[in-house]
């Protein structure tokens, strides 16, 4: 006689816990998103139009993207060497630092604009250093970026830390036995393993930058088609009571935002793929 055991499961069944997963998803996500398209839809065609492409609107798309994209970029260069440093070695003060990788985190996105505007202005700690050699950091797009690049570093970290946690050293000393140099190893051995993680977190950082706004609103000046980022228009429109033109611009930032997101995981399924069936030599 053969018995049959139903699985544990300290959870629910599938249906029950498919629901709520829909009705959460739902209500957190997908109604508001819902609301936003909707109230945009209060604008004709041309009217809608003509809000999207305005100038000001336009160079507000370029610069946040544009600040948004490289302070990603820094934050996949240094936040690998930061989680690499907090990984593989063992020194005093570790505790500390690994701390203050979360502090953008904790930190009131204001209280952090306010602090980078005053290091980082003509006569801040910094900024009266670099004033004198030409590199204006406050109230320009290089102070959005550092802005971008100080909320978004946790995300590269924190993403990128389990995933070196669980490539083993061995394999990296297989392959300088086999006489591969530091470069090799890296190239071929350690970046295919974490690219997923690095690609995971890029794309956070990146779509935290995006939609960044307490940050950076102090630190850019605010000044049309020169450093006025698009969560500022849509602020601006909110408080002049233009509610389809804030709503209009969000949407286009919200669909743009999503083709990217989706782009960039589409390439980490790629990657995971190619390194499932062996494509990394």
């Amino acid at each position: 006689m053969k018995f049959k055991f139903k699985k544990y499961s300290p959870l629910p069944g599938f249906g029950l816990t498919f629901g709520y997963t829909i009705f959460y998803l739902s209500l957190i996500v997908l109604i508001p998103l819902a609301a936003l398209f909707f109230k945009s839809f209060s604008l004709t065609w041309h009217q809608f139009w003509d809000t999207v492409t305005d100038i000001r609107v336009l160079a507000s798309y370029k610069l946040t993207f544009m600040a948004a994209f490289i302070a990603a970029l820094i934050n996949a260069v240094f936040g690998f060497i930061v989680a690499w440093i907090l990984v593989r070695y063992q020194f005093p003060g570790k505790k500390f630092i690994d701390a203050l990788v979360d502090l953008p985190f904790a930190l009131p996105t204001a209280v952090s604009g306010i602090a980078l505007t005053t290091i980082y202005s003509k006569n801040g700690w910094i900024g009266q250093i670099l004033e004198p050699i030409g590199i204006k950091t406050a109230f320009s797009p290089l102070g959005i970026m550092i802005a971008l690049t100080f909320i978004g570093l946790p995300f590269v970290v924190r993403s990128l830390q389990p995933a070196l946690d669980d490539l083993d050293l061995e394999v990296e000393e297989a392959a300088a036995c086999l006489g591969a140099n530091c470069w090799q190893t890296f190239y071929k051995v350690i970046l295919p393993a974490v690219l997923p993680s690095l690609l995971t977190g890029f794309a956070l950082a990146f779509a935290r930058g995006l939609g960044e706004y307490g940050s950076v609103v102090f630190i850019s000046g605010n000044m049309p088609l020169k450093t006025e980022i698009t969560s500022l228009l849509i602020i601006s429109k909110l408080e002049q009571y233009d509610y389809a033109g804030a709503t209009a611009i969000a949407v286009v930032m919200l669909i743009i935002s999503f083709v990217l997101l989706l782009l960039i995981n589409l390439l980490q399924s790629w990657n995971n793929r190619r390194v499932n069936n062996g494509g990394v030599n």
